[in-house]
């Protein structure tokens, strides 16, 4: 009883560092948040379940499929045609994952450079760029302002707990300034169900909605192999060996099919818990199962869900301007990190390739990721051989 005790606190911390994101993925595509929390907590449940509780990690609301997202369920009104390209998705991360099994995982991490996985994550935040400064310029450009320096502030000057979910921060004093000023509809939470139900969806395949997604779980894999590799330097242990890298795309692939069809986004393993892995030093599964499983309760509240519907999108911008910047600067800093050097112009090349395709064009995170991975596969590094 004294351990149940003490391990639901930091259970709570995880789904405090997680739930800021989680929820804004869904408000930001027109998605259920309730049914968002439920995915998260069910999908997390599911992959430390094929993990078999060897990967101390939480699984949320990915942003690499926002934009898509966005698209089907928000514009076209037809999150069928989201399921399904959620389902592709799955589907690729099982080919990668048989595939990996069948060739090992070193071979694999070998032709994954670090020239790459940097720009791609910075695409991420920066493909969003226009979401979040179109929802800051609205005409409630003040309540934007308050949220972004509220979040800024606990991200500089907050406590070492505060600095775990500035984003809530943010949005917490966001959100009752937006009050004070007239900007939140109370009516929408009045009239909202005490308890509800996630939305189960049916899928509607065609061939454009799985193009357009299906590729995209590369990036997801990108960031999800990127976080084994930073979870292993926190634990000291190398999961990408035991329960193996294959199992881990496995429960996250399963995790993404579950939250589909119950009206969720794609699933990813999340930084932001890593982030609490590091200070706490906490490391056991059954802490972060704890939060999953916090999370489903906290989703089945219909109140909870029309509280985060009814967040103004200038709220939203202020906290995306530091959430899309952040990631797009954690891009960066892999590449210094991982001395990738600029003056070779090979790299120079995958880099400037990438970041044009995937900032320029609507869905261009995955073809980015394509074009920089062929070109660092294919072709020569023909200024190395002139130098020589």
């Amino acid at each position: 009883m004294k351990n149940f005790f003490r391990a639901v606190p930091l259970s709570l911390q995880h789904l405090l560092a997680m739930f800021g994101a989680t929820v804004l993925v869904p408000a930001l595509t027109g998605l259920d948040p309730g049914s968002a929390l439920i995915a998260s907590g069910l999908g997390t449940l599911i992959f430390h379940l094929i993990t078999r509780g060897k990967v101390p990690t939480y699984l949320g609301s990915s942003f690499a499929f926002i934009a898509p997202l966005a698209l089907y369920v928000g514009e076209l009104k037809s999150p069928g045609q989201a399921v399904a390209g959620l389902i592709s998705v799955s589907i690729v991360y099982a080919i990668v994952s048989i595939i990996i099994s069948a060739v090992g995982f070193e071979k694999v991490r070998k032709v994954i450079p670090a020239v790459v996985v940097g720009p791609v994550v910075s695409i991420i935040g920066l493909s969003l760029a226009t979401t979040a400064v179109t929802n800051m310029a609205s005409t409630q450009w003040d309540v934007a302002i308050v949220s972004l320096f509220a979040a800024i502030i606990a991200t500089l000057a907050g406590t070492k707990m505060i600095r775990l979910f500035p984003l809530l921060i943010g949005l917490a004093i966001g959100y009752a300034y937006a009050a004070m000023r007239g900007f939140v509809d109370f009516d929408t939470i009045a009239s909202a169900p005490a308890f509800a139900l996630p939305h189960f969806v049916m899928p509607e395949f065609t061939w454009v909605v799985i193009l357009g997604m299906a590729p995209i779980a590369l990036v997801t894999i990108i960031e999800d192999l990127g976080h084994m590799f930073v979870l292993n330097e926190i634990t000291g242990i190398d999961v990408t060996k035991d329960p193996g890298f294959s199992r881990i795309l496995w429960g996250n692939g399963l995790a993404t099919l579950i939250s589909g069809f119950i009206g969720g986004p794609a699933q990813t393993t999340y930084a932001e818990n890593l982030g609490v892995l590091a200070i706490t030093r906490q490391f056991s599964s059954r802490i972060i199962q704890g939060a999953a499983v916090l999370a489903i309760l906290l989703g089945l509240f219909g109140k909870v869900g029309a509280v985060i519907q009814s967040i103004p999108v200038a709220v939203m911008g202020g906290i995306c301007i530091l959430l899309f910047g952040m990631i797009a600067g954690m891009g960066i800093r892999h590449i210094i990190e991982e001395n990738v050097s600029l003056a070779n112009m090979k790299n120079l090349v995958i880099v400037a390739i990438i970041f044009i395709i995937g900032v320029g064009y609507a869905h261009g995170i995955a073809y980015a990721t394509i074009a920089g991975l062929l070109i660092h596969w294919l072709v020569p590094d023909f200024t190395t051989k002139n130098e020589n």
